[in-house]
């Protein structure tokens, strides 16, 4: 699939997890799927990234790219309407500041103690899950497992094996998009064939090798919600566990970066022949995100979803997007428009 063939530029999409700060995906996605000549092949989601990516599919199945931006409003709509019985908002003072943050908010430190005190066994025993009536009306799971012209994987971590599994859409159910997204202080492992799964994040936020060997296009855009680098040290509890969570699930990506950025340079500097040239392929690399302003949200944030603070990051996803677009278009299909050793390798 040759990129500018008919004057159309084919990408693939990593999306990562990131609870409410999925909604910067989301406008990601809108601004991406107005822009004429793009064609996105393939989709490798998890947890938040895995809603996108099925939400917007199984839009597109039956409306095209109109139809996946309609699904994805939809969607979040239908989220944020759980926010009054949520305990995590803006403070009174946070919000008259115009601060997104919610670390101050009266309701984070139930929360915290809430989950880190009690098991989601005890809890929540008959294990019931806020998104699965949404998903079950917005995601046509029959027209997704038929769609011909995209390709999604979703990443979640087996339990019992502690691999990293990937469902694509062929065989996608919403047991699976559920698992990907289950965080097991928070909810029962999801049963699927006997193993028990939690949040992918843990082994693959994104998985990229699904991009790369299923896929035509060599191009891959990840939309970054999670920030590789902060600075300064954390040292209350609750930056502490934020960065160790920033860093947890930042891990796989880096590898999964490193991989590709060792099979580049074996290819530049002429350290592959014959057959082994023809099996492995260049991978452009791309990023879409705005880590300035993910840095300034803390992990409490992730799980405020009020509807203003959703559109927040709706706009922000699109800014970014728009901008993307702007600079790197004319990569698509030649280059990467990132320096992989640099942002994961540091060198």
């Amino acid at each position: 699939m040759a990129n500018g063939t008919n004057g159309i530029r084919h990408v693939n999409l990593a999306l990562q997890g990131g609870g409410a700060h999925g909604a910067f995906t989301w406008g990601v996605l809108d601004r991406l799927l107005e822009q004429d000549g793009l064609q996105i092949e393939g989709v490798s989601g998890t947890s938040a990234g895995a809603m996108n990516g099925a939400v917007a599919m199984s839009g597109f199945s039956k409306g095209g790219k109109e139809g996946a931006r309609k699904a994805l409003d939809d969607f979040w709509d239908a989220v944020s309407r759980y926010s009054p019985i949520g305990l995590v908002h803006r403070s009174p003072f946070d919000q008259a500041m115009g601060n997104w943050n919610t670390d101050q908010s009266p309701g984070v430190a139930a929360f915290e103690a809430l989950f880190s005190l009690i098991s989601p066994y005890q809890l929540n025993p008959t294990n019931w899950h806020p998104l699965r009536p949404i998903l079950e009306e917005i995601v046509d799971f029959d027209a997704l497992q038929n769609c011909p012209q995209l390709k999604l994987f979703v990443s979640a971590t087996n339990v019992r094996t502690g691999r990293n599994v990937i469902f694509d859409h062929k065989n996608l159910t919403i047991d699976a998009l559920i698992a990907s997204a289950c965080l097991p202080t928070m909810f029962q492992a999801v049963q699927i064939d006997g193993d028990p799964y939690w949040d992918g994040g843990y082994t693959g936020n994104p998985a990229l090798y699904p991009l790369v060997y299923n896929c035509a296009s060599r191009d891959i855009a990840v939309v970054q919600i999670n920030p590789i680098e902060r600075p300064g040290i954390p040292m209350t509890a609750g930056e502490i566990m934020n960065r160790l969570n920033e860093v947890t699930f930042n891990f796989s990506l880096m590898a999964e970066m490193r991989a590709i950025a060792f099979v580049q340079r074996l290819i530049e500097d002429g350290g592959l022949t014959g057959h082994e040239v023809n099996r492995l392929k260049r991978i452009h690399v791309h990023m879409i995100g705005c880590e300035e302003a993910m840095l300034a949200l803390g992990m409490s944030s992730k799980y405020n979803i009020d509807f203003e603070f959703l559109s927040h990051l709706k706009h922000l996803g699109r800014k970014c997007a728009e901008d993307w677009l702007h600079a790197h278009w004319d990569d698509l299909g030649k280059r990467s428009s990132i320096d992989i050793r640099k942002i994961f390798l540091g060198e």
